[in-house]
């Protein structure tokens, strides 16, 4: 399928001259604090130095906020093909062969490296305990801390990169904009409270920005997750792919006036059930795994449900589990619900799908490669061909490490043969500053709209009329957000959210098929003919 080509009218979304701002110069950038972007840095040799740049703190990242786990073989009773093939099925036909094979053989290694570097996860007997989740064939989900996995590794990666000598971390930096010249990255151009703009040169820039959850209106994901990263790739020429495929996790507590927050896939793993508001047990109705179906199933399932019932939510039933089990497993959300009055060993927990785990992005080799010289990618921010059309739980931490460290290595092979003596061309933004006039517009106001939108129209369920709305409507925001000069971080955020949704409707709108996450209902049926990715190009 030929690459999409959208106009893009702005190159950088501030104006610039490289000769009148600060500058800093390092042999790799890595743009982005969670588990990619950390893992990315602890590869980096000691004679090299490198800048890790996070626009919050470190680690703040939809990685630490995983719960379930990571996945890997270790259980002789399982084998790296079943690993495989699990992730193949779920994938529905877009996954990459050869990188499923590559991560899934790699994992056992990277979770013996987690521990290594200090990450303590739950066991049993003396081994690391494993536990079973949907898609899976077999128990293979490593985690820890019961329920905060993502918190427990983090903290084991976070104190590893700080105790790295030759790695600097600068946090509450913003990155606006990757610097080109020529068919390749320079760096990138980024801005702090305390010291505006400046430009960072590096020889290698890796990208690991994350996810773009916070596009909708529910996620599971931290308000960061802006597609920062795909915007900025985007505007620098880099092809993009799969960008129809987000990912709905189907469990998010739905409670009025609480944040949206994960109930993880593990609860249906250890025999939790998702009954409706009659209190009928649902999930038989619409696949033989029943609760441990595919995320893509579950979620569209309890849409249906939800449709069926005239409900808000479903429920999440765990109170048929032994109670210590549900207290060892679970504390985190034990916690988490007891704030709003309910006790997980009683009470059913309120439930609806939320935007999760962005699929698509920039498009990567097995290395971390992009289509742009000079510049690398991991994790969410990519579309590596591992997930294809749809996640295998527990497999994004995984993908985020192997692929980190793939990169980090690469990417440090290749500045080792530039000299330090190497100097980058002047680049400017092409244009001079325009007055701002951020007052004019109400940023929240315009985040919200674009959200419901979002949710609305490019949700679980699409069809030909609800994208054709969202595309004319993002366009209209687009005219009067995407021209202006912002002057903080809040103006790009939502500068690069209308760029990223731009991108996602019109690869929905040309995938004419139902196929994973991406749930068409004018076209509810898979086409063969049509298992091929799309990809997105920006067009000057």
């Amino acid at each position: 399928m030929q690459p999409i080509r959208l106009k893009s009218e702005r190159r950088y979304l501030v104006a610039f001259q490289s000769k009148r701002i600060q500058h800093f110069f390092t042999d790799m950038l890595i743009i982005g604090g969670g588990i990619a972007g950390i893992r990315a840095a602890l590869a980096i040799p000691p004679d090299q130095n490198a800048v890790v740049v996070t626009k919050d703190v470190l680690g703040e990242s939809n990685s630490v906020y995983a719960q379930g786990g990571i996945a890997g073989v270790l259980d002789p009773l399982d084998d790296i093909t079943n690993h495989a093939a699990d992730t193949l099925a779920t994938g529905k036909g877009l996954c990459d062969v050869s990188v499923v094979d590559m991560v899934v053989r790699e994992a056992p290694d990277r979770i013996r490296e987690l521990v290594a570097f200090g990450a303590v996860f739950d066991e049993q007997d003396g081994e690391i305990a494993l536990t079973l989740e949907g898609g899976h064939s077999h128990p293979r989900v490593a985690h820890a801390l019961g329920d905060a996995t993502g918190k427990e590794i983090m903290r084991a990666m976070r104190e590893r990169v700080r105790d790295s000598a030759n790695v600097d971390v600068w946090e509450s930096t913003f990155t606006i904009d990757l610097l080109t010249c020529a068919g390749r990255c320079h760096g990138a151009i980024m801005w702090s409270p305390h010291h505006d703009k400046t430009c960072v040169w590096a020889k290698q820039t890796v990208l690991c920005t994350g996810g773009a959850g916070a596009m909708y209106r529910e996620t599971t994901n931290p308000s960061i997750a802006t597609a920062d990263g795909h915007a900025a790739a985007f505007r620098a020429g880099v092809e993009l792919r799969d960008m129809e495929f987000m990912q709905f996790h189907p469990t998010v507590l739905y409670i009025a006036g609480s944040s949206r927050h994960l109930i993880t896939e593990a609860a249906r793993g250890e025999g939790a059930w998702l009954v409706d508001c009659t209190g009928h047990r649902f999930m038989t109705d619409y696949h033989a795994a029943g609760e441990l179906a595919p995320r893509d199933v579950v979620s569209q399932a309890i849409t249906t449900q939800m449709d069926k019932t005239n409900h808000s939510c479903v429920y999440l039933d765990l109170t048929h589990i032994e109670p210590g089990r549900i207290e060892a497993r679970f504390p985190h959300i034990g916690r988490v619900c007891a704030e709003f009055g309910l006790n997980i060993r009683e009470d059913r927990i309120p439930v609806r799908p939320g935007a999760h785990y962005m699929m698509g992005g920039m498009a990567i080799d097995t290395h971390g490669r992009t289509s742009l010289e000079g510049l690398w990618a991991a994790g969410e921010a990519t579309a590596s061909g591992l997930h294809g059309a749809n996640r295998l739980a527990s497999n994004s931490l995984l993908e985020g490490l192997v692929f980190g460290l793939r990169c980090g290595r690469g990417a440090a092979e290749a500045a080792a043969d530039i000299p330090d003596t190497y100097s980058a061309p002047p680049i400017d933004s092409g244009r001079p500053p325009k007055e701002h006039q951020d007052e004019l517009i109400n940023i929240t106001d315009v985040r919200n709209s674009l959200t419901s939108l979002m949710t609305r129209n490019v949700g679980i369920s699409r069809d030909a009329h609800g994208l054709d709305a969202a595309c004319r409507q993002v366009e209209f925001w687009g005219r009067y957000v995407l021209p202006r000069e912002f002057r903080e971080p809040t103006g790009w955020e939502l500068q690069n959210m209308l760029q990223a949704a731009r991108l996602m409707i019109a690869s929905a709108t040309a995938r004419t098929e139902s196929r994973g996450v991406h749930l068409r209902s004018d076209y509810p049926h898979t086409d063969d003919a049509l298992a091929e990715h799309i990809s997105t190009i920006a067009e000057y």
